[in-house]
Parts: C-alpha cells; sequence; structure tokens
C-alpha cells in the first residue's frame, strides 16, 4: 500500500503543434496516491509494446464479457478483398493474446462500470471534477500512444490526473511500485486504503436498481469473484453478475 504519497498537479492540455505532447506544466504539491509527481501526457515510464498483429479471439479462462470478432464470409465467386493498412489509433498493438484478453475484457468491463468517460479530455474531465468531493474519480482514456487509460481525480487541492501503466499483465499507477492484475482491484485498492485516496467514482447516471443489487451481492461476497461465480442464480443472472464483480 502507499501511505505517505506525493503527486504534482500538472497541466496536460496538448500543445498546439502535436496532439500527442503536452505544454510545460506548473507543479503544485498535493497529498495524492503517487510516490512520484507524475502527469498523464508526460512520456510513459514503460516502452510501447512490440508490434505484432492483435489476437481477436476469446479464451476459455474468461466465460464472460469476450469480444469475438467473427469473420465476414466471401462468396466463392468473388475474388478476396486486397488487404489494407492498419486503422490509425491511438492504442498500442497486442505482443500476445493474453495482453488482447485482459485488455479486452477490462474495457467490457469499463463500459459497465458508469464511471468511464472514453475519450474525455484532461481539461473537461478536471472541470468536471472541480466542485465535488475529495477523492471522486473517473476512469478516461489516455492521449498517449503506449498507455490505454487515465485516471483522474479530486485531490485536496484540486484535480489531478494520473496515468494507468499496464505492464506484464498487470495494472499500476505512474510513478507506484504497487501492481495489480486488474484495473478494478486497483481503484479497490486506493479506496480502501488509509488515506482514502479515492472515494466514489463519479458516473455518468445514476445506478439502476439492477445495478445497486448487483453490487449488493458482491459486497455479500466479499468482493471475491470466485465466490460471486458461485452464486446459485440461472445463468442470465450469472452472467449479469459476472459483467462487474466489483465494490465500486
Amino acid at each position: 500500500m502507499v501511505a505517505h504519497s506525493t503527486v504534482e498537479e500538472q497541466d496536460t492540455t496538448p500543445s498546439p503543434s502535436s496532439s500527442s505532447s503536452s505544454s510545460p506544466s506548473r507543479p503544485r504539491d498535493t497529498s495524492t496516491l503517487l510516490s512520484t509527481p507524475h502527469s498523464e501526457d508526460h512520456h510513459a515510464t514503460s516502452p510501447p509494446p512490440s508490434s505484432s498483429s492483435s489476437v481477436s479471439q476469446s479464451h476459455s479462462q474468461h466465460p464472460s464479457n469476450q469480444c469475438v470478432a467473427s469473420p465476414i464470409p466471401v462468396p466463392d465467386h468473388q475474388p478476396p478483398l486486397p488487404l489494407l493498412d492498419p486503422v490509425p489509433t491511438h492504442f498500442p498493438l497486442f505482443p500476445c493474446k493474453a495482453d488482447f484478453l485482459l485488455i479486452t475484457r477490462t474495457a467490457s468491463m469499463l463500459e459497465r462500470s458508469g464511471f468511464y468517460w472514453g475519450p474525455l479530455g484532461v481539461e473537461e474531465a478536471h472541470s468536471r471534477l472541480k466542485d465535488v468531493a475529495t477523492g471522486t474519480f473517473l476512469i478516461r482514456d489516455s492521449r498517449q500512444k503506449d498507455v490505454f487509460f487515465t485516471l483522474s481525480y479530486r485531490a485536496a487541492s484540486g484535480p489531478v490526473s494520473v496515468r494507468i501503466i499496464y505492464k506484464g499483465q498487470r495494472f499500476s499507477l505512474a510513478g507506484s511500485e504497487h501492481s495489480f492484475p486488474c484495473l478494478f482491484l486497483l481503484l479497490e485498492h486506493y479506496m480502501n486504503s488509509s488515506k482514502k485516496s479515492l472515494t466514489v467514482p463519479y458516473r455518468k447516471q445514476r445506478p439502476t436498481l439492477q445495478e445497486l443489487c448487483r453490487k449488493q451481492v458482491v459486497e455479500s461476497c466479499g468482493g471475491e469473484v470466485e465466490r460471486v461465480a458461485r452464486v446459485p442464480v440461472n445463468p442470465v443472472l450469472k452472467h449479469f453478475l459476472l459483467e462487474f464483480p466489483y465494490r465500486i
């Protein structure tokens, strides 16, 4: 756990000359999650994954929330379409199947979490968090090519954004030595830490009654995904429980 840590809040608004670089930042000390100051748009601490083809198949380890890309059949009388160049994206290519499965599942769960804001800019994220309670947080897309997600939250001195580093099938906050096999376990760690750096998610809309019931079931299982998977309910309800089996 990170018990004593500081971070410098930085202005991460990209400069007009480049969409992937940030202008010089203005440091401001604040008590937050990290032991080393970092900001979303600085060069990441982990190198970008090597370029290789993304895998588009599901895996038997994860029975729910799979993204399976089914190929479109080509009639016999038509010649095969020529190969096209990859579609430009800020996301890195996956070096292995395990990375693809984990990030795909994480993205699927984020879509169901209610506090994932997609390609939200740093200025708008900080504007939304300006007048909320300390510890309120959201997850959004990072603008860096070698980083998938960014955590934005309301610190005691104001909104702060921190890159979420993915390396070796583990997630960590930039500058922190603590890593987790799941992004949501990372969030739960800082929500349950003694400093309560994170408190409540900043959602797009209020959770539904079904989502509140699911959270209660997860709470009764102690937040253990394995116990949630053993809840004696029909397959439809079990699939709903496993879509987001976390206490957030």
